[in-house]
């Protein structure tokens, strides 16, 4: 049996006559698939870019505040408007900021605190303003649905219960004295 099958395999490799549906079928799912996780990846990408310019426009902000100190709500929501298409992004946004040593970065914490919007609310980790000329961490979380989570890349994400990812952001600045 063993040796009748390389013999098949040539015979079968040589033939010509038929139509290409096998070739077709296996060029286009592989075709199909690479096409996926590129627009899957485009899509993650353009999302980590607007939300890191959301961020880093949220902190230019809070680090140049003199006086009034915006508020988480309305850090979210700056985070939010900069960031024009994440999708439910006031409900599936969390930030933390936490002042940090500058010789010991110890004190922020590792894991990124996210939630999405079908969970039930947790209270914020942190958010605390820090004083002048003290170092910053801001951390921001997106919770967000993949385009297609079945396919290729989409199903390698690391997905919570609901079906979300997560993209997490993390800036630091020194605030400004006032």
């Amino acid at each position: 049996m063993m040796t009748r099958l390389p013999t098949m395999f040539a015979r079968f490799r040589k033939e010509e006559e038929g139509s290409s549906t096998v070739e077709f079928v296996l060029y286009f799912t592989v075709f199909f698939f690479l096409l996926s996780a590129g627009i899957e990846m485009a899509y993650m990408n353009l999302r980590h870019a607007m939300l890191e310019r959301g961020v880093d426009l949220a902190t230019r902000d809070i680090r140049l505040s003199t006086g009034n100190i915006p508020s988480y709500s309305e850090v979210r929501a700056k985070i939010c408007d900069e960031a024009t298409i994440l999708d439910e992004c006031t409900d599936n946004l969390r930030l933390e900021m936490v002042q940090v040593s500058p010789r010991d970065l110890s004190a922020a914490p590792v894991d990124a605190d996210c939630q999405n919007a079908a969970e039930d609310p947790k209270p914020v980790r942190s958010f605390v303003h820090g004083q002048d000329n003290d170092l910053m961490l801001i951390r921001a979380c997106l919770k967000f649905k993949p385009m297609m989570p079945t396919t290729s890349l989409g199903a390698e994400l690391n997905l919570d219960a609901n079906g979300y990812a997560q993209l997490v952001v993390t800036s630091a600045f020194v605030q400004e004295p006032r």
